[in-house]
């Protein structure tokens, strides 16, 4: 039987409320028990079923059996990510979009106009997806995860940048645990590496007045079932199906994220600093103990990396022995030292 790849738009309630009684059904479900169910006839729980077909769910239908739901689109709609979330926000309202300029644009627009904090904007693809320090983000259609969080947290400005971290260990604790065979590392303040090659960047940018924060956008990027990297960042970025070998599901990824990512910045905005993850984010540094170059719109700083401090620096040893706590900027190896 044909898989259908068309993307999924927003299916009415009681659409979503057969595809949920499918989704849990062991087996067959007669066409009869819809009817019951729906208090509908048998024409027009077909209509259903065919609204489902061309959002890209396979279902197979049996006379005097009914019907089954044999596979999903693999979409991260909310149908397909709902179900799976054990969160109280995060998530709970969840905005799809085929394609979109950039999910942190369309997020900042919607904060903007009063989004509550956890709404999450999903895109198959962007057109103007950016990382750190304006660099474009590559986003084609039908693989990777491209998805912005909205947060209101009740916190000074100043603790912003530890956001980033916060995001990186909720993400590496979800890929950690997901995606077979493979070790992935935290490398401060944004990434998320495999083998050293980069498969997860985060962009978090505030809208803040001096003593209150409006709201944070965290913006995350996840290549993860691409196949072809672009010839120009092969030897940097990677994929989880590359690294692993297998497939994975978009909308369980983004729902084991969510998941982990709600419980951290709850305990987060209870704290004075990122105690709660430090260690974590220690145990699983990519940078520790490398000699590295930070490069910042001030300059650069040399040195060895000795840890993260509790407020989120990389802590960089210089060769006077000095520690250096790094607040900002783009960590590179210094030559000589290895991946």
């Amino acid at each position: 039987m044909a898989l259908f790849v068309l993307v999924p738009k927003v299916m009415n309630q009681l659409t979503a409320k057969i595809l949920n009684r499918l989704r849990a059904s062991d087996g067959f479900l007669s066409g009869g028990e819809l009817c019951r169910e729906f208090g509908m006839t048998r024409s027009a729980v077909w209509k259903h079923i065919s609204r489902l077909r061309e959002k890209g769910y396979t279902i197979e239908a049996v006379s005097g059996r009914g019907y089954r739901l044999e596979s999903t689109p693999g979409i991260p709609v909310s149908e397909e990510v709902l179900p799976l979330l054990t969160t109280d926000r995060f998530g709970r309202k969840l905005m799809f979009h085929e394609e979109a300029d950039s999910t942190n644009l369309r997020a900042k627009i919607l904060a903007r106009q009063g989004a509550t904090e956890g709404s999450v904007i999903v895109a198959d693809s962007q057109s103007g997806g950016r990382g750190r320090m304006g660099r474009e983000w590559v986003s084609p259609p039908g693989a990777n995860l491209y998805f912005s969080v909205i947060l209101r947290p009740s916190v000074p400005p100043v603790r912003f940048p530890q956001i980033p971290l916060l995001a990186a260990a909720a993400i590496h604790q979800a890929l950690d645990a997901a995606v077979e065979g493979v070790s992935p590392m935290i490398k401060w303040p944004n990434d998320i590496l495999i083998q050293g090659r980069k498969v997860c960047g985060i962009l978090c940018e505030m809208e803040s007045e001096p003593d209150m924060t409006h709201f944070v956008i965290a913006g995350i990027g996840i290549n993860v079932n691409l196949r072809d990297i672009p010839q120009e960042i092969e030897e940097i970025a990677t994929s989880l199906l590359l690294e692993s070998g297998i497939e994975y599901s978009r909308p369980g990824i983004l729902g084991a994220i969510l998941n982990r990512f709600e419980p951290l910045y709850e305990e987060w905005l209870e704290a004075e600093d990122l105690h709660a993850v430090l260690d974590y984010l220690e145990q699983h540094a990519w940078l520790k103990d490398r000699e590295v170059k930070v490069e910042h719109y001030g300059g650069s700083l040399a040195g060895r990396v000795r840890g993260i401090g509790r407020t989120g620096e990389l802590l960089l040893e210089s060769t006077d022995g000095k520690v250096h706590a790094v607040s900002s900027g783009e960590a590179r190896l210094c030559k000589g030292t290895r991946r």
